[in-house]
């Protein structure tokens, strides 16, 4: 050994340069990616020392998955060289990892499937030449719960130039969605729920160079269309389905589309569109600001896509104890309903606007005696703050459990159902079509009551940006992962939703008082809107509406993407096949079509397949690019392309013996 040691020492300084241990350590962290907490420096995520399989390590890094970090070598690096497993402190917890290096695009190393209590494994790793290094942790395929990882006397031998941490590669955000037609062309939902005696809105969405004007065919009695802007008002008594025919004229052009007209007791036959303020605004929201985003959906052309709902989140009612004169106030007046802080003046003023420029508003919040935020709560009001909610005129209604935790302690299946069933059943009591969003963050399986306790949608998993930075963590541990875990296509469908929280694109809060664009790449956005749509997801978009640039609108616009959103078979998308980092989703549409996305959860530029025999296909089938709304041909047995690092292609299918 002294022999060998003596021999290498020899080369290198032969060769001029003098080698050197870099521990993995002492690189800057910063840039590792992670699915929760901060990369640690020779500890364990959880703060504690590192061990694994009970042997204890001095040095290396903690982390969790997913985690990745990028590596600048510039060829200077000899060797890497660590122990790695699953942290001891996930002992007795079902967390799972897996540990990948690649090296200039190539695999280079990999690990299998390691679990908390297995004994630590070596990696030794030859890296003469190698320029660029990626150091992955994996979450085995099942989720990242528990998932503590550790890169133990992790260290590189280096005899020229010392590896850095790097960014990852940077993606140019190229615009894929072409400009729709100066014709008209009538877009958004298809079919639309409304219960008996309740005031109706509908704006008809349709693109093309204004003025415009609208018609409808068979419009039922009750019912009326303004010609100028297409908002359908008025109230239908008898239940009963509609078929009418939408029409949209300008002098370039006339377009009909069919549209139904459902009044009953099923509301959001379709899953909801439309903006939240929180991720933008949090806790300084205000009726100015909640007028602007209005005004902004109508000037951006959203409308015009089928983006309806304008929601405030926490923040506008009074926060008891705060120091701020605008967040203060009496919390309720003589009747006990509710009242709003002096950032809000005058509510019903507000939903009037929101209402006259053809949109709906919406409201938020908590069965508990305070909101996430600290403001007040409906605990023990709930029947006054609906009605409050009514008389003001929204409609659309999210309620955040919040400090009902603290009222109910250890709740089982009964009681996390109890204050959603109380909610919903007071809102069905008002002669105003209320939506009802359930916001508990997934537990007790919400999806599998939600339905029954008349929610509207429910949240699948925790805030999706809960923090900044773990935004594309977020998108592929709660989008990807707890809906494919939980098989979540078995319960959604129409009036009843799955929602894995809102569309974080263009400006958002960085929650350090300043604003910034989404950290999602490109990609990784394309991949977001992408998937909502499969699953049939609201499509909540809770960025900043009053600085939409032209690809946030073309990741929010394009309506053939939307249209597998608004699909009326309201039949959310599962994932078919999964290789690794590759994953092959796929939804059945109402005219007998397939829509399928090939994603690449990967960090190079892979080959994705849909097989006919994963899809249920045998037929040859016609295939569409939605975001570049192109014909692809006609293929038979398979369709694939290459996929970027995290990013998707999205197409339908045809069988060519379709028209």
């Amino acid at each position: 050994m002294k022999y060998l040691i003596t021999l290498l020492s020899l080369a290198f300084a032969s060769s001029g340069w003098a080698a050197e241990t870099v521990p993995l350590s002492t690189l800057d962290l910063s840039k590792m990616r992670q699915g929760w907490g901060t990369p640690q420096i020779d500890r364990s995520i959880t703060e504690k020392p590192l061990s694994i399989g009970g042997q204890k390590f001095a040095g290396g890094v903690g982390t969790h998955a997913s985690s990745r970090l990028w590596i600048d070598l510039a060829g200077g690096s000899d060797k890497f060289t660590a122990s790695v497993g699953a942290d001891d402190a996930a002992a007795n917890q079902s967390g799972s990892v897996t540990f990948k290096i690649v090296g200039d695009g190539r695999k280079l190393w990999e690990s299998a499937v390691l679990k908390p209590g297995q004994p630590a494994v070596s990696v030794a790793v030859d890296l003469k030449g190698i320029k660029t290094l990626l150091l992955l942790v994996g979450d085995a395929g099942d989720g990242v719960n528990f998932d503590h990882a550790d890169w133990a006397d992790a260290r590189f031998i280096v005899s020229g130039t010392k590896p850095r941490t790097i960014d990852a590669p940077r993606e140019e955000a190229i615009i894929l969605t072409p400009q729709p037609p100066r014709a008209p062309r009538l877009n958004g939902a298809r079919v639309f729920g409304v219960r008996p005696g309740s005031p109706f809105l509908f704006t008809i969405p349709a693109t093309g160079d204004r003025p415009m004007r609208f018609s409808v065919d068979r419009l039922p009695r009750g019912l009326k269309v303004n010609p100028d802007n297409g908002q359908i008002t008025g109230v239908l008594v008898n239940r009963g389905e509609y078929q009418v025919i939408l029409r949209a004229a300008n002098a370039l052009g006339k377009a009909t589309r069919p549209f139904k007209i459902v009044c009953g007791d099923t509301l959001a036959l379709t899953p909801h569109m439309g903006w939240n303020s929180w991720y933008i605004w949090e806790n300084h929201v205000t009726d100015k600001i909640m007028r602007d985003a209005a005004d902004a959906m109508v000037s951006s052309g959203m409308l015009n896509h089928g983006y309806i709902y304008v929601n405030i989140d926490d923040c506008w009612a009074v926060k008891p104890g705060s120091n701020d004169a605008t967040l203060q106030g009496e919390p309720r007046d003589a009747q006990g309903k509710v009242n709003s802080n002096p950032r809000f003046p005058d509510m019903r003023a507000l939903t009037d606007y929101i209402h006259s420029q053809g949109l709906k508003a919406g409201i938020y919040t908590s069965p508990g005696p305070l909101t996430c935020a600290g403001h007040v709560g409906a605990y023990q009001h709930e029947e006054q703050d609906v009605q409050r909610f009514a008389e003001w005129g929204f409609d659309f209604l999210k309620h955040d459990w919040c400090s009902y935790g603290e009222v109910v302690k250890n709740p089982d299946r009964a009681a996390l159902q109890k204050p959603y069933r109380q909610i919903s059943e007071m809102l069905r009591r008002q002669q105003r079509d209320i939506v009802l969003n359930l916001c508990q963050y997934g537990m007790g399986k919400v999806w599998e009551w939600g339905r029954e306790v008349g929610g509207n949608s429910w949240r699948t998993a925790g805030d999706l940006g809960q923090t900044f930075e773990g935004i594309a963590t977020g998108l592929f541990r709660d989008g990807f992962d707890v809906y494919s875990i939980n098989q979540l296509h078995e319960f959604g469908g129409p009036g009843a939703w799955n929602d894995p929280d809102y569309l974080l694109l263009g400006y958002l809060s960085n929650w350090k008082g300043q604003t910034a664009p989404t950290p999602l790449t490109p990609n990784e956005q394309y991949t977001q809107v992408s998937l909502w749509c499969l699953v049939a997801a609201p499509l909540i978009f809770s960025g900043d509406m009053t600085r939409l640039d032209a690809f946030t609108l073309n990741l929010l616009c394009n309506d053939e993407v939307l249209e597998v959103d608004q699909d009326p078979l309201g039949k959310p998308g599962r994932r078919v096949a999964k290789t690794e980092d590759l994953e092959v989703w796929a939804k059945e549409m109402e005219d007998g079509s397939k829509v399928v996305g090939l994603f690449n959860r990967g960090e190079m530029e892979m080959t994705v397949a849909a097989k006919w025999s994963d899809l249920g296909i045998q037929e040859k089938q016609r295939v569409r690019d939605l975001w570049r709304q192109i014909g692809l041909g006609s293929f038979d047995q398979q369709f694939q392309a290459n996929v970027p690092r995290h990013g998707v292609v999205l197409v339908r299918m045809w069988s060519l013996h379709r028209p």
